[in-house]
């Protein structure tokens, strides 16, 4: 057995992760998490726009001024150390005038040539080491060298300029020719300042992006409470309301959208509380007036009944003419009489009197008395196993039992195979079994056509006819519906399914001990089994059944009464036909 719950276990837990994925993506796709979304999204969005745009202007800005700050001291330089060179510079005047140019403020490095010198190989480095003559690029030389045709001699030439990259590092070069005949100098600055400053920025500009998203993250989760508040307590107050508290109402505050929606459900519930006080008058009424009628009837029943057994005992004696009528009278008068009995037990159900009488009882031993005692032995094939006991009301498992077993055999047709087993339910079973989750089976199949696909799920209904062109039917509509309330009285059910090969298949599923307390006892008119049989266990002989058919009319094969076998059984709260005399 234990083997069998593990196994349970095992199967329940793909379900289990089933179930927890669909609870994180019902919180995926919540109202809250898809404003605080929204919200951050467009945070987001605004945020990283400023940052970008901000970050653009101040590139531009930090790199102008720089190399404009480095070009514009440049030429100054190379224009007031030009003045001093001799017509005829030497190299070393050269390399002191680079020495001085490169010597200022903005720490650049130059290099200078002058074609009035006729030594060869003859350029001015400031510093060999970090800025030499190949370092230059070529589109550069090309564009301070070349002179300008047809423009006066201050404008022959210009100021040239361009961003590299060396070893990953950003460096200004730039160069010029002096005006009027002078050297041609080369400056070489770097950025590397520049872009600490912008690497800095960024970062600044990115936390307070962030801390924009964070902000904007809050904010939505504060109006997204401000939102949802109110519609959280309508989804609460919706939840009481379907569970059955009708006198939930809320609070209104405020006057916008959502207080208008709390008005329209404080007016809906409070519709909703009235028509259902309402229906439950007329209901209670109702229940009322057929108890009352019921109990009313019985009485006279008693007697009425009497009378006809006195007259189907001399029926013989009677004219020939005559006895037909009296069969006729005979016969409707104890169908009348279930059909009080009938709407007595139902009435108990309905009020929630209806007790139990628990007692260890043989399964097996209780399927064939109510079998024996309706002379149903020849049209019945019972498979069981003989030890199987369970806890019942051993009167309202024969109520069961004969319901079921009457209908197969008056719609089905014989041989009826009734199998009665044992086994455990599956984790999560409905019935409510005890003792370890055992339960007790008994199957119920006929041989007939089957039941309809659109009646199948009314077979329990009360009143129920499956063919209404068959209105009139020896049944009253109560059986299966009874069986069913005993049924869950026991903590059990009863199902219906059509068998592939052929028939309807009734099963009524007990729990081995329904767990109802010891000291449950019945109404002190409802403790005998009906028709005197006896309980599972042997007290009490068996009567002979009263020749009658079973009860209910199930049209197309739906088994759809209180199973009024041709034993006679009656399903209602067990009056004997001694106590009827």
């Amino acid at each position: 057995m234990n083997g069998l719950r593990r196994g349970a276990g095992d199967t329940a837990r793909p379900e289990g992760r089933v179930r927890g994925w669909a609870r994180t993506l019902l919180s995926l796709t919540s109202l809250r998490l898809r404003l605080v979304t929204v919200f951050a999204l467009v945070a987001l969005a605004a945020a990283v726009s400023v940052s970008g745009i901000a970050y653009w202007l101040n590139r531009d800005a930090v790199l102008t001024r720089a190399q404009d700050s480095a070009l514009s001291d440049f030429s100054q330089a190379l224009g007031d150390r030009a003045g001093a060179l001799p017509d005829r510079p030497t190299c070393e005047a050269l390399q002191v005038m680079a020495s001085k140019v490169a010597n200022r403020t903005f720490n650049y490095e130059v290099i200078l040539e002058d074609d009035r010198i006729t030594e060869e190989n003859c350029r001015a480095e400031s510093n060999p080491d970090h800025f030499v003559h190949e370092m230059i690029p070529a589109s550069l030389r090309d564009a301070v060298s070349d002179r300008r045709e047809g423009q006066p001699e201050e404008d022959a030439h210009h100021l040239y300029w361009q961003r590299i990259k060396i070893d990953g590092d950003p460096y200004l070069i730039g160069g010029a020719q002096v005006i009027g005949g002078g050297p041609t100098g080369y400056l070489l600055a770097s950025l590397a300042p520049e872009r600490d400053d912008l690497n800095s920025l960024a970062v600044s500009l990115g936390v307070a992006t962030a801390l924009a998203v964070i902000g904007s993250v809050l904010l939505a989760q504060g109006a997204a409470t401000m939102v949802l508040r109110p519609v959280q307590r309508l989804s609460n107050a919706a939840r009481r309301l379907g569970e059955g508290k009708l006198d939930t109402r809320l609070a209104v505050r405020g006057a916008d959208e959502l207080a208008e929606l709390t008005r329209t459900f404080n007016n809906a519930a409070a519709s909703l509380e009235a028509q259902v006080e309402d229906l439950s008058e007329r209901e209670t009424a109702s229940r009322r007036f057929v108890a009352d009628m019921s109990h009313e009837l019985r009485t006279p029943m008693t007697a009425i009944t009497a009378m006809t057994e006195l007259l189907e005992d001399e029926v013989e004696t009677l004219d020939p003419r005559i006895a037909p009528a009296v069969q006729l009278v005979v016969s409707e008068t104890r169908r009348l009489n279930d059909l009080v009995e009938n709407l007595m037990e139902v009435t108990r159900f309905d009020a929630g009197t209806a007790k139990m009488v628990l007692d260890d009882v043989n399964i097996a031993d209780q399927v064939t008395a109510c079998i024996d005692a309706r002379a149903w032995l020849d049209a019945v094939h019972l498979d069981a196993d003989r030890s199987i006991t369970a806890r019942v009301d051993p009167r309202r498992l024969d109520v069961i039992l004969a319901n079921l077993i009457g209908n197969a055999l008056k719609h089905g047709g014989s041989p009826v195979r009734v199998t009665v087993r044992e086994h455990v339910s599956d984790e999560g079973d409905g019935n409510g079994a005890g003792n370890g989750g055992r339960l007790v089976s008994v199957e119920v199949a006929d041989q007939g056509p089957g039941i309809p696909e659109d009646v199948l799920p009314h077979v329990f209904d009360r009143f129920y006819k499956a063919s209404a062109s068959r209105p009139r039917s020896d049944g009253s509509g109560l059986g299966l519906s009874i069986a069913l309330e005993n049924a869950h009285l026991h903590g059990g059910d009863i199902t219906v399914r059509n068998d592939p090969a052929g028939g309807a298949v009734f099963t009524l599923r007990l729990p081995h001990d329904p767990g109802l307390p010891e000291d449950r006892t019945d109404d002190p008119d409802t403790d005998q089994p009906p028709d005197g049989s006896q309980r599972a266990g042997g007290r009490g002989p068996l009567t002979t059944p009263r020749p009658r058919g079973s009860e209910e009319d199930r049209g197309g094969g739906a088994p759809a009464g209180d199973g009024n076998g041709d034993g006679g059984h009656e399903a209602h709260d067990g009056t004997t036909e001694e106590d009827r005399r």
